[in-house]
């Protein structure tokens, strides 16, 4: 069985991957000159790597895991001291923590580091937000589920949690996850991210690859993709999903003219270019109407080389910025990047909204307008800002609003030979790279059982 997948991202790349296992021959055809997606990253004219986001694994990511494990190199992954550190805004250059014991099993481990900490909220907001939670907590996901009708603001006014809870601590927890204010975010988001930290001991642990994602990610899956059989080609992007006179697709048709043909067919694109795309007979059906109504958010990244040490701190941080969501000193926190003289910070600029239009010099003003306030004693003088990178990504992962998760299609859509792989689809996480790889499994295991169906 021969099948054609649109989309060299981690979906698209971990559904070829999965469909090897199964004996299943996959085709991937990349758009751009370089796979990975939103985990893309170039290198500049320097030899510098510059990257499509500030990525951090979770131990919480268990499909992730289990993928990195299968290609044998786990050992890329530098795991950082299990705490989460946030700027405090009213001190600059300063830093608050919520430190998990390693002692501790879960959720014992996450409530000592909440009741631990007394610098951003007081034992009567703990309290208040813990007895919030309690419904989360006894009754589970379908809790979680059924609180996708209301933002995250709206959920703690509900349980009558102080705004300052939100405001010391969930702001910058909600643009770390989708790059959006709590206002704007689903609370089925960080209600399910929150279960996970609580009920795993080691899931709100993060770590960093130890290198650029082509060389120390993909690379490793595009070589067990085709020592299997596979292909993987870039520079080959879809222009049309050609159809059977029944609906079926017959073939996709690549910009240059050429029809890629298979026995099945995958997008694993984003969600916005897949809407172009969908061919017009299929928009009515029900099934792709309801995921018409998705988007994605836009986001910049930005990559800051200096001329000395602006940290030390080898973990990412919350920077609780009205303009930046996290940051990391990579070359404290990665080997690839490791640096005893000079710190590269990337940072996450959002939300973008309003400035992903904007011209890259009016980013970078307001970018180190708020590196001054974070580190007053380096910015701007001593440290020299040496050059910089910046990536706008207009579309990025799915904008988690109030509604979303009753739009997210399944892998398996009613056309019989095609099936979707994307993050933004139907799985138990959110945008993110766990969500990008469990929907390339889910998606193999459709094609699979498709194969075994037919006559």
């Amino acid at each position: 069985m021969r099948v054609v997948i649109a989309g060299g991202g981690l979906a698209g790349l971990s559904c070829a991957k999965y469909l090897c296992d199964q004996e299943i021959t996959p085709v991937v055809l990349e758009r751009r000159d370089v796979l990975g997606g939103l985990v893309a990253a170039w290198r500049d004219a320097e030899g510098d790597w510059y990257e499509t986001g500030l990525h951090v694994f979770f131990g919480a990511y268990p499909n992730m895991l289990q993928l990195l494990a299968e290609l044998g190199i786990s050992d890329r992954l530098q795991w950082k001291d299990h705490s989460m550190i946030f700027n405090m805004p009213d001190a600059p250059g300063t830093y608050s923590s919520f430190d998990f014991p390693e002692a501790l099993p879960a959720p014992l481990n996450g409530v000592t580091a909440i009741l631990r900490n007394n610098d951003m909220l007081t034992w009567p907001e703990k309290i208040k937000f813990g007895l919030g939670l309690i419904p989360a907590i006894l009754q589970g996901q379908s809790y979680v589920e059924a609180m996708d009708n209301r933002t995250w603001s709206a959920w703690m006014q509900e349980r009558n949690i102080p705004p300052r809870v939100e405001k010391e601590v969930f702001v910058a927890m909600s643009k770390a996850l989708n790059f959006i204010n709590p206002n704007e975010i689903s609370a089925t988001i960080l209600l399910t991210a929150l279960n996970r930290f609580l009920k795993e001991k080691d899931g709100s642990r993060m770590a960093f690859l130890d290198g650029a994602p082509p060389e120390r990610l993909l690379e490793p899956l595009v070589d067990y993709i085709t020592a299997r059989g596979g292909t993987v080609q870039t520079e080959q992007a879809l222009q049309e999903i050609l159809l059977n006179p029944e609906g079926t697709v017959r073939g996709f048709q690549l910009r240059s003219g050429e029809i890629v043909t298979g026995d099945a067919y995958v997008s694993a694109l984003a969600v916005d270019p897949l809407k172009a795309l969908l061919p017009h007979p299929w928009r009515t059906l029900p099934f792709f109407e309801r995921m018409a109504q998705l988007e994605g958010v836009p986001v910049i990244n930005l990559q800051l080389w200096f001329d000395r040490k602006l940290t030390t701190l080898d973990n990412i941080l919350f920077s609780r910025s009205e303009l930046l969501s996290v940051y990391a000193d990579m070359s404290n926190v990665c080997r690839g990047y490791a640096d005893d003289d000079r710190s590269m910070l990337e940072l996450v600029f959002a939300p973008a909204q309003d400035w992903i239009t904007r011209p890259d010099e009016a980013i970078l003003a307001a970018t180190m307008a708020e590196l001054a306030r974070l580190f007053p004693e380096e910015i701007p003088d001593p440290a020299r800002l040496v050059k910089y990178h910046i990536v706008k990504t207009p579309r990025s992962v799915y904008k988690a609003v109030p509604g979303c998760e009753a739009l997210r299609p399944t892998q398996k859509t009613p056309i019989a030979n095609f099936f979707l792989a994307g993050s933004f689809t139907k799985q138990e996480y959110l945008g993110s790279m766990e969500g990008a790889v469990l929907s390339g499994k889910l998606c193999a295991q459709r094609v699979a059982e498709s194969k075994t169906s037919q006559p």
